[in-house]
């Protein structure tokens, strides 16, 4: 069979999109970039928002008019919804969170532990989803108990992935070509926590380090509270990208309470400093919502405010969606929609302001980038766009074709939302 993969979202889910492609592969089926020629399409859902769950259905729509075979659908969406996901024209099936590690074998009426005993290899994905840098699932799943999140409910409790399972899909990887390897996980700061013997972050990215070649190693998003000194100090080691993406939220005290954030505004500035502290050029990202139920404009000056203050180096501001069965969707004041958006917008200008201040610090400085996309130019040679290990996007022109490598770049310019470069010895 030809095979279609997508999804919407996490990383999260690209990771185990990642690992349904090294399946069907292994079970001797081809991957495909047109739905028009696939005969099964799987598309991996979201609901964090409103609109990830609008973009699912969309998504689900758009394959079944391409002409897509079958739709097996998947993913946090179908999980809440099967019954909506099932009535989708196109759908055959709709997995369930709690079955979706046995997705392929599944569907394939293979034994749910026929891949145990074959050798896989890491399919790129092709098409939209192909990856240079390979998504590793650590963790799934989640014990917080923010007032806004619909994931917990849709991915139910935190579950980590053993070390040796870890290591073995890190190799896979590595023996694909990998230049570099993100951990990635709901709650990615509480692995090791579940264990019978419990382990924590940093004994992991250790042992990665310890027990692998890996060149590059990242952690995804990691929640303020678990970030401990022992994982910081690794922030420090060459392999380990300069870079921690630590959701805030709000930078307003009384905001984060109804939220439920087991964290204070004094708290996480004292932890970007004990960072920084540490590792100068590190990049500190984040996530900041807007609009949250009973949120005034005292709390969103004082929340935008915090927020510029932190000097970080990026982010991503979202809009309050409320999710039914999560507390804050039950809660009074209401943020009108037009004053969310309002807001919105210049919490997005400041946290614009913060990257190009952080930026512009690396005009002259050499670092080594990935290069993720490569596109042949018109009148000859490449254009190149890539990463730096402190998360830089770098855009460089060069007379080869240098894609899924790393090379040194003298940053020359920090331009609207990244970085020019010029490739050196």
């Amino acid at each position: 069979m030809k095979i279609y993969l997508d999804m919407v979202g996490c990383r999260l889910n690209q990771s185990e999109i990642e690992t349904y492609a090294q399946h069907f592969q292994a079970a001797g089926h081809t991957l495909t970039a047109d739905p028009a020629e696939a005969d099964l399409a799987v598309v991996n859902t979201c609901t964090v928002t409103v609109a990830a769950a609008a973009d699912s259905r969309k998504m689900i729509r758009r394959l079944a008019r391409k002409g897509a075979g079958q739709i097996v659908v998947t993913g946090c969406w179908a999980a809440l919804e099967p019954q909506k996901a099932a009535q989708l024209s196109g759908v055959s099936k709709v997995i369930p969170n709690t079955e979706k590690a046995t997705l392929v074998p599944d569907i394939l009426g293979l034994e749910r532990n026929f891949f145990d005993s074959v050798s896989l290899e890491r399919a790129l994905i092709p098409g939209p989803r192909t990856r240079t840098r390979a998504v590793i699932k650590a963790q799934d799943g989640c014990d917080n108990r923010c007032t806004f999140c619909i994931t917990t409910i849709a991915r139910g409790k935190g579950r980590s992935v053993p070390v040796g399972e870890i290591l073995r899909d890190i190799r896979i990887a590595l023996r694909g070509g990998a230049q570099e390897v993100v951990l990635t996980g709901v709650h990615l700061g509480s692995w090791g926590q579940d264990f019978d013997i419990p382990m924590a972050l940093h004994d992991l990215v250790e042992t990665i380090l310890v027990q692998t070649d890996v060149l590059r190693l990242r952690l995804s998003s990691i929640e303020p509270w678990d970030v401990e000194d022992p994982l910081i100090k690794l922030l420090t080691f060459p392999r380990v990208a300069r870079h921690l993406h630590l959701p805030l939220q709000s930078g307003c005290a009384a905001t984060l309470r109804r939220m439920a954030r087991k964290i204070t505004p004094p708290d996480y500035a004292a932890l970007l400093d004990r960072v920084r502290a540490a590792v100068p050029d590190v990049a500190i990202t984040t996530d900041v919502m807007v609009g949250f139920p009973g949120e005034t404009e005292e709390n969103f000056a004082k929340s935008l405010a915090f927020i510029r203050e932190m000097n970080f180096a990026g982010g991503h501001t979202f809009t309050y969606s409320a999710r039914p069965g999560t507390v804050a969707a039950e809660m009074p004041d209401q943020v009108p929609h037009p004053l969310r958006k309002e807001r919105n917008a210049k919490m997005r200008q400041t946290l614009a302001a913060s990257s190009a201040k952080y930026r512009q610090r690396f005009v002259g400085c050499k670092l080594d980038t990935l290069w993720e996309n490569a596109t042949n130019l018109d009148g000859g040679g490449w254009e190149l766009r890539g990463l730096t290990d402190n998360y830089l996007h770098v855009r460089a022109e060069s007379s080869q074709n240098l894609w899924n490598q790393i090379t040194p770049v003298q940053l020359t310019a920090a331009t609207g939302r990244g970085m020019e470069g010029k490739i050196v010895n």
